[in-house]
């Protein structure tokens, strides 16, 4: 290719005006340097920019006197592989980004970091938090069966179906000792940060110091670090949550996904994309495996499996001998409130609490909302106080709050979607009555109750508030694991795969919460929370229990949970999703337009839909909306969506009774055609807005 004279340049500017390839001529000095995934910089227009080469050639259309030549290419800059290039291309098209956008989430950070002794690798800190490394464990009968059977897929997916405690993770382990004896590098990819700690103290007694790991909380200089040993072959595992997914690893042979159902792996901002989507091009691209493990696989992900689509294997008992799954008990607030206990604890909750105390074995305490309110009301005319830049409540916390020019002082109210904070006001900002006061419960009112009652507990608190700091996930975790803590209460970060073998008691405060949210998947986000929480106790030889409380304990979804029956709550969740043609029996597209402007936003919304009404509304393709975002404004930008879904012929064809009375394996669920079908008319409204009101709207996709 010595004849190569031309390059095809996407310039490093968001705005999706120009979100489309230059041509540059590349000067002879620059011949050896210029590649396809090359960071270089090239005049545009008046200034110089920074641009990708996505592409080569031989051969251009355009006249030679038109042409500016390639200025340079940056130096320091990890050289991109064609694949992560065809995986942006991928990405821009399907989630409907900018291809810049795109690129900038799968191409590594490209830019010279300077030289810093005091620099220290992340995985040494990690390991010097926990001590001596473990002891290898070999594989029990059923994780050798499991082991077995992934080898010999060779074509599908494979999804480890295994309870809380069954030990995925060292099948992950001996599997990834199966690639790296052929020459194999793998990725495990983790839904939270607060994993990675317990994640790198497991796999670094195998492969001591040939694992790297990349977060968001590392500076640049260290995940720039840790891109080079991945790109140099000095690493064997990569650790990290879903942006690990872009890593440059060489001779990728294995793609480990845990906890495969957790929201986290969908990318919440530009591009909005699903990392398992991610996984399995990129495992198909390399010819590598790709394992998803989950102890409460997504819906879609087990009809999936049950399909035949994915190979499923299960994993029924806990791995440690004797270790058995933990007594679960179910609390009925309303009955504990109507009995005159006005605590934020049940009778059997505070009961076994003592117990465990006294025995000095462990206990967790789940909350899913962090601060110590939900909301500030006043009891007198009603009046909520809100964010002024978000249609959102704000959250009382038990710190104090001084404002810029000290001139407040009293509880902090701050805002979680922005960021405001503000004091607590003595008197109603709207009848100026005193009687305002805080309502609902967060994890700090709850440390203040635990406290109160049992004021010998050593107690450690984790969430967003206490984990704000580099290493504070580390180090609580180390704490607790080394008994610093009798109970570590916290948000979900708590209960996410963390393996406590002390833990003899969990205690989940509100199971509702997460009921109460306006989304389709509510109930099953619920069932997956209560079940991933109860499985953190009575992981070692002594016997857990769990204690549910909730105001809606007949919900199918706790009543499940409550028991351990997962096949009955997927049978009936699959049922609703099937009769109300939810996914994963519909494509669903959700369209964001966002605006400062609320009058113009409400205009272009109802221009959008009114268009779709009479263009492209047909029995199988139907609209939802436009409806307010949640939260309506955020950041003084107001936000309207649209959803569109789109569904299978023979799923509307189908009786109503018969719909209910289907088995998963009798059921079409949503293809690529009528994914591709969405992207069409994403592509459509898309030009529709931006041509009225170009640089007015915003627009945002994703796909559900």
């Amino acid at each position: 290719m010595s004849d190569i004279r031309y390059a095809n340049i996407i310039i490093d500017i968001s705005s999706g005006e120009v979100d489309h390839p230059f041509t540059y001529r590349i000067p002879e000095e620059l011949l050896k340097e210029v590649a396809i995934g090359s960071r270089v910089e090239v005049p545009f227009g008046r200034i110089k920019k920074k641009g990708y080469v996505i592409g080569l050639s031989r051969h251009t259309d355009i006249a030679e006197q038109r042409l500016r030549d390639i200025s340079g290419v940056l130096p320091d800059a990890i050289s991109a592989e064609q694949e992560m290039i065809d995986l942006a291309l991928f990405m821009a098209r399907r989630y409907g980004s900018t291809l810049n956008a795109a690129l900038k989430a799968c191409l590594p950070v490209k830019r010279s970091i300077r030289k810093n002794s005091r620099r220290q690798d992340p995985v040494k800190l990690m390991e010097g938090l926990s001590g001596e490394r473990g002891e290898h464990l070999e594989l029990n009968a059923s994780q050798q069966e499991v082991y077995e059977g992934v080898l010999q897929e060779t074509k599908r997916p494979s999804l480890i179906y295994g309870v809380t405690g069954s030990g995925k993770t060292l099948i992950y382990i001996r599997l990834i000792e199966e690639a790296v004896s052929r020459g194999k590098r793998a990725i495990v990819l983790i839904p939270e940060i607060s994993l990675a700690y317990q994640t790198v103290r497991s796999l670094s007694v195998y492969f001591k110091d040939r694992i790297s790991v990349l977060h968001s909380r590392l500076s640049e200089g260290e995940r720039y670090e840790q891109y080079l040993r991945a790109e140099r072959g000095e690493v064997d595992v990569v650790i990290g949550p879903r942006s690990a997914i872009f890593t440059p690893i060489k001779d990728l042979g294995l793609i480990v996904m845990d906890e495969e159902h957790e929201g986290a792996y969908r990318s919440d901002t530009s591009p909005r994309y699903d990392t398992r989507e991610i996984a399995e091009r990129r495992a198909a691209y390399n010819h590598a495996r790709l394992v998803l493990g989950s102890a409460t696989p997504s819906a879609g992900t087990y009809l999936r499996a049950k399909k035949g689509e994915l190979a499923l294997f299960w994993l029924r008992e806990r791995a440690v001998p004797g270790a058995l799954l933990p007594r679960i008990y179910v609390s009925d607030m309303r009955r504990e409130l109507s009995e005159g206990n006005r605590s934020l604890f049940s009778k059997r909750l505070r009961e076994l609490m003592e117990q465990r105390l006294e025995r000095g074995e462990q206990i967790l305490l789940f909350l899913n909302r962090r601060g110590y309110g939900g909301f500030v009301s006043c009891r007198s005319c009603g009046y909520v106080l809100k964010c002024p830049h978000c249609d959102v409540s704000l959250t009382a916390h038990n710190e104090w709050y001084f404002d810029k020019r000290q001139s407040g002082r009293g509880a902090r109210l701050s805002c979680h979607y922005c960021g405001y904070e503000t004091v607590l006001p003595k008197s109603c900002p709207q009848c100026g009555s005193p009687y305002i006061a805080v309502f609902g419960t967060g994890t700090q009112k709850l440390e203040q109750a635990v406290r109160r009652e049992f004021p010998k507990a050593r107690i450690l608190r984790m969430d967003a508030d206490t984990t704000k700091r580099k290493g504070s996930h580390e180090r609580l975790i180390a704490a607790f694991a080394e008994h610093k803590a009798d109970i570590l209460i916290g948000t979900q970060m708590i209960v996410k795969g963390h393996d406590f073998p002390d833990v003899t008691l969990v205690g989940i405060v509100a199971a509702d919460l997460s009921l109460n949210v306006p989304e389709f998947d509510a109930a099953e986000r619920t069932f997956q929370l209560i079940t991933q929480a109860a499985g953190r106790s009575g992981r070692g030889k002594s016997l857990g229990a769990v204690v549910i409380q909730s105001y809606e304990p007949e919900h199918y979804a706790i009543a499940a949970a409550s028991k351990g029956d997962a096949e009955s709550f997927y049978e009936r969740e699959l049922s609703y999703r099937r009769l109300l043609s939810y996914p994963p029996y519909s494509s669903m597209l959700a369209i964001q337009l966002s605006a400062e402007n609320e009058e113009l936003l409400c205009e272009a919304a109802a221009g959008a839909e009114a268009y779709f009404n009479e263009n492209i509304a047909s029995k199988e393709t139907q609209l939802i909306g436009p409806c307010e975002g949640s939260p309506y404004k955020l950041n003084d930008i107001y936000r309207k969506i649209l959803y569109i879904k789109q569904l299978p012929h023979d799923i509307i064809d189908k009786a109503e009774d018969k719909v209910l009375e289907a088995s998963p394996e009798e059921d079409r669920i949503a293809s690529e055609d009528d994914i591709e079908f969405l992207i069409r008319i994403r592509e459509e409204l898309s030009r529709l807005v931006l041509s009225e009101y170009r640089g007015s709207i915003q627009l945002s996709f994703e796909l559900l």
